[in-house]
C-alpha cells in the first residue's frame, strides 16, 4: 500500500461509520478493515487526534468525533457509554443525578455523566464532556432495576426511578450534598413504585434505606415509603442513624439534633431544604 493510501484510508473509514450512524470503533476492526499494520494505523490515528476528529477514551478504543461536535471536541456520552463498557468488558448503567435528569428531575445542573460499573475506574474527559465512574461490586441483586433506554445510535443502560432514588443516598457525595438530593427526590417521588423501591433496597445497607425513607416522608410521599418501611421493619427493631453523618463526625462541635424520627429511626441535625 502506497503512502498516499495509507493516509487517505483512514479519513474515509471514519467518514463511512458516520454514515452509517456509528461513532466507535476498535483498533482491531480497523486495521481489519482498511488492511494496515499496526504502526501504520496508530500513525493514521494520531494524525486524526491530532486534527480532533478522533478520540480515545481507553487503549484500543476510538470514537469518531462528528463535524457538527467538533467544537466540543467529542460527540455527547451516550453515543458510545455503551460500546465503552462493553470493551471494558464491565456491567453498568448511568446512574445517580444524570439518570435522575433523563427520568425528568429539572431542579439540578448535572456536571458530570455519572456511571456506575463494577471496576474502579478514573474518570475520563472526552472533549468537554466528563464520565465519573461509581462502584458497585454486585451487579445480580439489582438487574430487576436497569432498564435500556435508546439513545441516537443505539442504545443505554439506565437505573430506574426507584434504583437512581437508592444510589444518591449509597453515594451522598455524587449527589450535590443533601438539599439537592431532597430537591430531587421530591421531583421523582409521585412516580415511584414503593413496591419496587422495597424489593431493590435489599440491595443496599440498611441505613440508606432509612435515609431514603426519612426523606420521602420530608416531602410528604410517605405512600412510597411505607413498603420500604415493612420491608425494614418485619424482623426486629431499626438502630439508629445519623442523616447526615458528617454532621457528627465530632461529638464535640456537632449541632444538636432537631428531630428524631421514631418511624425511620434518623437522627437529624438539619433539616433537609430543597432547592427553589
Amino acid at each position: 500500500m502506497t503512502y498516499a493510501k495509507r493516509t487517505t484510508a483512514l479519513p474515509s473509514y471514519l467518514n463511512g461509520l458516520l454514515s452509517a450512524g456509528k461513532v466507535v470503533f476498535t483498533r482491531d476492526e480497523a486495521q481489519q478493515a482498511i488492511g494496515t499494520s499496526v504502526g501504520a494505523f496508530l500513525d493514521a490515528a494520531e494524525r486524526q487526534q491530532r486534527k480532533h476528529h478522533l478520540v480515545s477514551p481507553r487503549q484500543g478504543f476510538y470514537v469518531v468525533v462528528p463535524p457538527q461536535y467538533l467544537h466540543w471536541g467529542g460527540p455527547p456520552p451516550p453515543w458510545y457509554i455503551d460500546d465503552l463498557m462493553r470493551h471494558e468488558g464491565s456491567p453498568y448503567y448511568v446512574g445517580l443525578l444524570k439518570a435522575a435528569e433523563l427520568h425528568g428531575a429539572t431542579h439540578q445542573a448535572v456536571m458530570e455523566f455519572q456511571v456506575v460499573t463494577n471496576k474502579r475506574l478514573p474518570q475520563l474527559r472526552i472533549g468537554r464532556s466528563n464520565i465519573a465512574f461509581y462502584y458497585r461490586k454486585d451487579f445480580d441483586p439489582i438487574t430487576a432495576g436497569i432498564a435500556e433506554q435508546k439513545t441516537d445510535t443505539g442504545r443505554m443502560k439506565v437505573s430506574s426511578l426507584e434504583l437512581t432514588t437508592l444510589d444518591l443516598l449509597r453515594y451522598p457525595h455524587a449527589g450535590g450534598g443533601l438539599d439537592n438530593i431532597v430537591t430531587v427526590i421530591a421531583d421523582l417521588a409521585e412516580r415511584l413504585d414503593g413496591r419496587k423501591l422495597a424489593a431493590l433496597a435489599g440491595a443496599y445497607e440498611r441505613s440508606v434505606s432509612q435515609r431514603l425513607g426519612y426523606l420521602l416522608d420530608h416531602v410528604g410521599r410517605n405512600d412510597r415509603a411505607n413498603a420500604l418501611h415493612r420491608m425494614l421493619t418485619k424482623k426486629s427493631q431499626i438502630p439508629w442513624v445519623e442523616l447526615e453523618p458528617s454532621l457528627a463526625k465530632d461529638v464535640e462541635v456537632a449541632p444538636e439534633p432537631q428531630d428524631r424520627n421514631e418511624r425511620w429511626r434518623v437522627i437529624v441535625r438539619r433539616l433537609p431544604e430543597e432547592d427553589e
